[in-house]
């Protein structure tokens, strides 16, 4: 995720640096088919553009507020992750007397979760913080952070069974857990079912078809600085359908995706230092990106 605003602007520059770059390339043959060679079909009325112009925006409007909620939904979700997580390590320590290992296991969790949203290769910080026999276990299984949260509590149902805890402390913790795969279920929902065609696909093809006609309309009035006014024009709308595209898939690795590292590495400084383990310090931005 950008966290430096001015970075983030190069960055969005920089992205659409080739379509408005084509985009002015564009333009200029028109306006040179039309000031040079005078061809005179290019002469557009600006009415019907001007309509459609307007009937985009409304629809890139639309689409990137579709967008903004999946995005904002999977932020949301992840800071459920975080206060039941810090929750179930805080119970874990006053109600089943300690468990230094299940903190530990519920460390890792997020890290795990990370992966199977983003389908990126399984780091090291898992395996660091499981038992060995645990982390074999939930290797052979197909979901990952729920094969962990499984296990979890396993652990805690042994626990309470071997100290004789009242059955309603087990409850609290359990409650825990179905709310983290609760957030979990939720998480994968937007993870498998993305946004429809007509979200994703369409508001790219019309954006490329306005800004392909945009200068017929253009040249009669504008003359030779038709590049120009036609190329920002254009930029807004490829800027518009772009900030969208970003957004639509939040845990896709990228610049624009969810900081799922570093809200993992938040919870797993949260939940070791109060049980005495040496842990380091959160994750920096890196270039303006907080990973």
């Amino acid at each position: 995720m950008i966290v430096d605003k001015t970075y983030g602007l190069w960055i969005l520059l920089r992205e659409t640096a080739l379509p408005l770059g084509i985009l002015a390339l564009w333009d200029l043959v028109v306006v040179i088919l039309y000031q040079v060679f005078h061809q005179e079909w290019m002469e557009q009325p600006a009415l019907p553009i001007s309509l459609m112009g307007s009937a985009l925006a409304l629809f890139l409007g639309v689409r990137n507020n579709a967008a903004y909620a999946r995005w904002w939904e999977g932020r949301s979700l992840w800071g459920l992750i975080t206060n039941n997580s810090r929750s179930f390590a805080r119970e874990a320590a006053t109600l089943l007397g300690g468990r230094p290992d299940l903190a530990k296991a519920m460390a890792a969790y997020p890290y795990l979760l990370r992966t199977a949203l983003s389908n990126t290769e399984q780091g090291p910080d898992a395996k660091r913080l499981l038992a060995p026999e645990m982390y074999e276990r939930i290797m052979a299984r197909t979901n990952k952070p729920n094969a962990l949260l499984y296990e979890i509590g396993l652990c805690v149902a042994e626990e309470v069974e071997r100290k004789k805890i009242d059955g309603a402390v087990h409850g609290t913790i359990d409650r825990i857990l179905s709310d983290l795969a609760n957030a979990q279920g939720g998480l994968e929902r937007i993870k498998n079912t993305p946004l429809p065609v007509q979200y994703s696909v369409l508001p790219l093809l019309v954006v490329h078809v306005f800004c392909i006609v945009l200068p017929f309309s253009a040249v009669q009035t504008l003359g030779w600085i038709t590049p120009l006014g036609s190329s920002l024009v254009g930029f807004l709308f490829q800027a518009l359908d772009k900030s969208g595209r970003d957004l639509q898939e939040p845990f896709v690795p990228s610049r624009h995706a969810l900081p799922m590292l570093t809200m993992a590495r938040t919870i797993e400084i949260d939940l070791l230092q109060p049980i005495g383990e040496a842990v380091g310090g959160p994750i920096p931005p890196q270039g303006g990106v907080q990973p």
